[in-house]
């Protein structure tokens, strides 16, 4: 369901902030937002949100002035003390973390380099970074680790159920030509009998902490290319390092920052899997774009892989798998003349990966192969807007598990969701659009539908009475606190008001009956500003962060 720039899909526009402007202390590393020079952390003399105006836009219940008005009273009781904290510290702590990041490999490609996306080493800038760690309630961050390990085994059940992916995604089939290449090629699969007997996941569940319920909701579950397990991972020691050494003058226990070992635990997966398939002169096949300018990421797993389990690992797009590709009697996928044990895929989730028949045939003689797919296509399906739906239907679940609490687990997580053919619901959206999100069934950040644009999107699809609905499903919108934070990109920090999504990693392997690993492996938290609807660091809208247990 959505590579490394996930969604962070809902926001709170519900408030419309705007600010008085300043007259700012400037440096090279220190850059206020030129329309927010308020204090970022609330002070005796600097209260929450002092000098902003709030304006009040007709959301209905959820929006109104006394949900605002009980989000800034929240914000007056601070768990942590930030008294104290000014500008010079904060030139400090940047030039701290940007020597940090720099010498750690906390990095990304230059967007202004034009190699940065192809070659190595070639325009590598910090990635877009908090410069503190997001408060959050230590219960919530325990539930989700708790249901990374469920979702996990669920995802393997559903995959299994051939019918049930077919059957669930018919409509969307007829509508979305991208959802129906990947069920043409699942079908390939049914036909052929095909059986993944050794299964690899390593997924994301993400969740926001909507403001109003109190409870942890979950935007989307990624089956495939869930990325950021390598940066993250140096986002919590970056924060760990500055609390070490600022700690004191912030009031914050470095702690307090849980561990994270998602690149350690993603890359014991893959070597576990290459280990199952029992060749040990196979390689592990990263599939990747033309242009990746998070390809550090990637490489964080691979070098671990190598470091840790000595197993090699190539990187191939799926024009390069189409050429050099081919498939032996006996199923062994051979790659330019190398044999595939497990094909990692960290591209293939949007249509913007096949522009030929090139890339299609490449998926296809892949998911053919006897070698072990991250994901299968089966479980890309499984992660898909609609399957998501479908699972938060009464009785759905228990088709798939028979754990009762577990299932009650999952459920207390599940944010409303619905088809656009239910009609009651999609009159509500009419009527109260700012409640909802409308989201196609597509990867990454930029694709979801807010607003005004969801009540025009709908009454568009009535007016034309077309089964495009079917492309779409409608979402609860979620709408988290907002805090205020220090974001940090291109080397500038900016200080903002922003909401986090917390993602939990988690890695499933198993060999026919025998369930090898479950685990929940480390997270990834991304914040943006609360202006900002669509989310997802490598889409350019959200930063890394790491969280502080309160």
């Amino acid at each position: 369901m959505g590579v490394g720039h996930s969604s962070l899909s809902s926001s709170v526009d519900s408030l419309c902030i705007t600010a008085f402007k300043p007259q700012p202390k400037t440096s090279a590393l220190y850059n206020p937002s030129p329309q927010r020079q308020i204090p970022l952390f609330p002070t005796p003399k600097h209260p929450p949100f002092a000098g902003l105006k709030f304006a009040t836009l007709n959301s209905g219940r959820v929006a109104g002035e006394m949900e605002i008005q009980k989000g800034i009273a929240a914000l007056q009781k601070p768990i942590v003390d930030f008294h104290g904290i000014d500008e010079d510290l904060v030139q400090k702590m940047v030039y701290d973390a940007l020597v940090w990041t720099s010498l750690h490999g906390l990095v990304v490609g230059d967007r202004n380099i034009q190699r940065s996306g192809k070659l190595p080493g070639v325009g590598m800038v910090h990635a877009p970074i908090a410069l503190l760690p997001t408060l959050f309630p230590e219960s919530h961050w325990k539930q989700a680790c708790e249901l990374a390990p469920i979702f996990n085994e669920l995802v393997d059940r559903v995959s299994l159920d051939g019918k049930f992916l077919q059957q669930s995604l018919a409509r969307t089939k007829k509508v979305d030509a991208f959802t129906s290449r990947l069920l043409d090629i699942h079908s390939k699969m049914l036909e052929m009998n095909k059986k993944e007997e050794i299964r690899l996941g390593l997924h994301r569940s993400d969740y926001m902490l909507d403001e109003k319920t109190k409870l942890l909701l979950q935007i989307e579950l990624n089956t495939i290319s869930s990325s950021f397990a390598g940066l993250g991972c140096l986002v919590t020691d970056l924060h760990r390092m500055l609390l070490n050494d600022y700690g004191e003058n912030l009031g914050l226990d470095s702690g307090r920052i849980p561990g994270n070992t998602a690149s350690l635990q993603f890359a014991e997966a893959l070597a576990k899997a290459w280990t199952e398939y029992n060749n040990p002169r196979a390689v592990v096949m990263v599939v990747v774009q033309t242009e990746e300018r998070n390809m550090y990421d990637q490489h964080w797993l691979c070098t671990v892989l190598k470091e840790r389990y000595n197993v090699r690992s190539i990187r191939k797009t799926l024009a390069e798998i189409d050429s050099e590709g081919q498939l032996l009697p006996d199923s062994t996928l051979l790659v330019d003349g190398q044999t595939v044990a497990v094909v990692y895929f960290r591209a293939g989730y949007a249509p913007t990966d096949y522009p030929s028949e090139s890339e299609w045939r490449a998926r296809l003689l892949t998911e053919q192969s006897s070698a072990i797919k991250c994901p299968s296509i089966s479980y890309h399906l499984a992660g898909t807007k609609k399957i998501q739906q479908e699972l938060a239907k009464p009785n759905v679940l228990e088709r798939f598990l028979e754990n009762k609490e577990d299932i009650a687990k999952l459920r207390k997580c599940f944010a409303g969701l619905w088809s656009l053919v239910d009609s009651d619901i999609t009159k509500k959206a009419i009527e109260e659009p700012k409640l909802f999100v409308m989201k196609p069934q597509r990867e990454g950040g930029g694709n979801n539908i807010y607003g005004d644009d969801v009540k025009e999107t709908l009454l568009r699809l009535r007016k034309e009475g077309s089964e495009e609905d079917a492309a779409y499903i409608l979402m609860q919108r979620i709408f988290p606190a907002v805090s205020p934070t220090f974001l940090i990109r291109d080397g500038i920090c900016h200080k903002d008001h922003a909401i986090s999504e917390l993602g939990v990693y988690g890695a499933y392997l198993r060999n026919k009956e025998k369930v090898i690993m479950n685990d929940q492996c480390g997270y990834l938290m991304r914040t943006k500003v609360s202006s900002s609807n669509e989310g997802g660091v490598a889409a350019g809208f959200a930063v890394l962060d790491s969280i502080y247990l309160t």
